[in-house]
């Protein structure tokens, strides 16, 4: 088992009507939706494995774990993070955590879980699936 200690990102978000759980279809209400919560914690964790990634690689998703545990309003800025927790050959899991954000920093948590993405070659990985 190899751990790269610095993938890491911090990514800054704001909950706009598009990001809603009555927009993307999850929900009636007018804040976050969960499928968008987890769109910005699969971000992060792009935006952690792209340093290491080599000409030519990308990651892909193949688990999420996820909770959604507070709501964020209309308007609301959250920052969302990824931290590698574990990697081993191509396999990367990240701790991933949201926060929504005030005047005097981080409030409360919004969400948190793991996203597993594996490293793959983008050509091969597409040729595998087209034909």
């Amino acid at each position: 088992m190899s751990q790269v200690p610095t993938a890491e990102a911090a990514l800054r978000f704001t909950v706009t009507d598009t990001d809603t759980a009555a927009a993307v279809g999850s929900g009636s209400l007018p804040v976050l939706g969960t499928p968008v919560l987890l769109a910005w914690c699969e971000a992060a964790t792009c935006a952690a494995i792209a340093p290491e990634l080599a000409a030519g690689e990308t990651s892909v998703g193949t688990r999420v774990q996820l909770e959604h545990l507070a709501p964020s309003a209309v308007g609301q800025q959250v920052e969302v993070t990824a931290r590698l927790a574990y990697a081993d050959g191509r396999l990367r899991r990240f701790s991933v955590a949201a926060r929504n954000l005030g005047a005097s920093g981080p409030g409360a948590l919004v969400g948190s879980g793991e996203v597993t993405r594996v490293v793959v070659d983008g050509e091969r990985f597409l040729a595998r699936i087209s034909g």
